[in-house]
């Protein structure tokens, strides 16, 4: 496998909390690209999320509370494409839609009347000079391809239902997080709203942003290195995708579902697939350290 070349990048990191990283899809709209992997994040992930809140809440800790990171890069069209992270920014969207959901059925307190404020500002797009909510414009969007989840998603931010039985995971983490919210709220009232003041800005996120794709990649890829999740697949599909026309990218992607769907009917997974062809790749460059 060909040696990484050592070229200048420029990458920024500033960490942010929840509210701050979401704000910024006002002027730069997040986007999970067609090339990423559909929304994978089980209710156990949804629970872990949500009990390490609570417990941070309950120890009134007034120091942050670290939920990872975030790596993205600036797209053609002036978005945030997403590169690593969007099994966690996505739960944090349905996680605050849930909050803004319970704030809805109560009375409008200033408490209520707060958050409901500052959830809206993370959430949707806003006009400019009179604040009113444009809650059709969600701030991320999911191109993932031939994933019916996009539309569940984008119907949730913007109506915040679900349909009836609904088995992905975009609905029954975001049922999950409105029955965790409705519980939460009734055992621990008095702390309730210290919860989506800490989820709002002591939960802190640390977005590493390139400067292009292949930067991203790179840093992706190094992250893996060190433990995270990334199949070589994704990194094969980013790269691939990264170097077409916008022909070319249609065609693709319909090929690429083709092999996903031939490889699963078959027993395999494509990620395996191309696990196997990254050793295959390594042993003809002799490559012995990995």
């Amino acid at each position: 496998m060909p040696r990484r070349n050592h070229v200048s990048t420029t990458i920024e990191v500033n960490k942010k909390s929840v509210k701050q990283l979401l704000e910024s899809g006002k002027e730069q709209r997040f986007v999970i690209p067609e090339y990423q992997r559909p929304y994978e994040w089980t209710d156990e992930h949804i629970q872990t999320l949500f009990d390490d809140l609570t417990e941070y809440t309950k120890n009134d800790n007034e120091s942050t509370y670290f939920l990872g990171t975030i790596v993205s890069f600036l797209n053609s069209d002036h978005e945030q494409e997403i590169i690593d992270g969007q099994q966690r920014i996505t739960s944090l969207f349905l996680l605050l839609r849930a909050l803004y959901a319970k704030l809805c059925t109560m009375t409008e307190t200033k408490e209520v009347k707060n958050f409901k404020s500052q959830i809206e500002s993370a959430l949707w797009e806003q006009e400019e000079l009179t604040a009113d909510v444009d809650f059709e414009k969600p701030l991320i969007t999911s191109k993932v391809m031939g994933e019916e989840g996009n539309m569940i998603f984008a119907n949730i931010l913007t109506k915040g239902t679900v349909q009836p039985k609904a088995k992905d995971n975009y609905s029954k983490n975001f049922l999950l997080f409105k029955e965790l919210i409705e519980s939460y709220a009734t055992s621990e009232p008095e702390l309730f709203y210290w919860f989506i003041r800490n989820t709002l800005t002591k939960a802190i996120l640390l977005p590493i942003t390139a400067d292009s794709q292949d930067t991203a990649l790179t840093i992706f890829s190094t992250l893996n290195d060190r433990g995270l999740a990334l199949s070589d697949a994704d990194i094969f599909k980013a790269k691939i995708y990264n170097h077409l026309d916008e022909k070319g990218k249609k065609e693709f992607i319909e090929h690429w579902r083709i092999l996903d769907e031939t490889a699963t009917g078959a027993g395999e997974s494509i990620q395996r697939l191309f696990y196997y062809y990254m050793f295959y790749l390594r042993a003809l460059e002799n490559d012995r350290d990995t």
